[in-house]
C-alpha cells in the first residue's frame, strides 16, 4: 500500500490524540510550555525535558514497526531535531504535542520506508502503538542523544546554522533564503546540505 505523509501540524480530527495514546498524556499544558519556550527562547532544558519523555516513545513505536535497533535511534534524532528547529511551528490550537510530535515520527518513519522500498506494516494500525516506558538503560543513552544533538547544533558553521535556522525554524523556502541572505541559490543548498551531513555525522561520530 502506498505511504501517506500528514502535514505537521493535524487537523481538528487528529486533535483527540487517537492516534498516538501516551505520547502526551497527562501534562498536555506542560509539554506545550516546554514547546513555547524552546521556540522562543532556544530553551536547552525545556528541550532536554521533552527529550526525555518522547524520545523513548518514539524509539519504541519505530521498533514496533519493524524497524532495527540503528534505524529505530537515527529516526529518534532526526524527530526529535525537527521538534527543536519547527517548535516555532507548534499550534496548541490544531493538537496537542503528542500529536504533533508523534505526526513527524510518522512521517520520518514513512519517508524511510519510501527509500527502502519495501512493505512495512501499517503505520495506522491500532496495534502499532507506542510503549509508555523504556528501560533505565535507553534512557540515560536518549538523554546522552539529546546532549549530543545540542552539541551538535552549537558547532555548526554560522552561515550553515543561518540557513538551516531560516528553512526549519522561519519554514522559508530556498528561493526565499537566498533573497533575505543576498547569497546564490546554490550557496544556500550547498549551506543547507552541508549543515545537515554535519550534524548527522556528528550525532553518528558520537553513537
Amino acid at each position: 500500500m502506498p505511504f501517506s505523509r500528514e502535514p505537521l501540524v493535524p487537523g481538528p480530527s487528529a486533535k483527540d490524540g487517537s492516534h498516538s495514546p501516551d505520547f502526551d498524556r497527562p501534562d498536555t499544558d506542560r509539554f506545550g510550555t516546554l514547546v513555547h519556550a524552546v521556540a522562543r527562547d532556544r530553551d536547552r532544558m525545556a528541550f532536554a525535558a521533552l527529550f526525555r519523555h518522547f524520545a523513548p516513545k518514539i524509539l519504541q513505536y519505530c521498533l514496533k514497526l519493524g524497524a532495527d535497533r540503528g534505524t529505530a535511534e537515527e529516526l529518534v534524532q532526526d524527530v526529535m531535531l525537527t521538534v527543536w528547529l519547527k517548535a516555532g511551528s507548534f499550534d496548541p490550537a490544531q493538537a496537542t504535542v503528542g500529536t504533533w510530535v508523534f505526526t513527524i515520527a510518522r512521517n520520518r518513519r514513512i519517508d524511510h520506508l519510501r527509500k527502502e522500498m519495501r512493505p512495512a506494516p501499517d503505520p495506522d494500525d491500532p496495534a502499532m502503538t507506542p510503549a509508555s516506558h523504556a528501560t533505565p538503560e535507553e534512557s540515560a543513552q536518549l538523554v546522552q542523544s539529546s546532549r549530543q544533538l545540542h552539541d551538535a547544533i552549537g558547532s555548526l558553521a554560522a552561515n550553515q546554522s543561518e540557513v538551516l535556522r531560516r528553512s526549519y525554524f522561519l519554514e522559508q523556502t530556498h528561493e526565499e533564503i537566498a533573497k533575505d541572505t543576498a547569497v546564490p541559490l546554490g550557496t544556500v543548498k550547498t549551506r543547507l546540505r552541508l549543515a545537515l551531513q554535519h550534524l548527522k555525522s556528528s550525532l553518528r561520530d558520537e553513537a
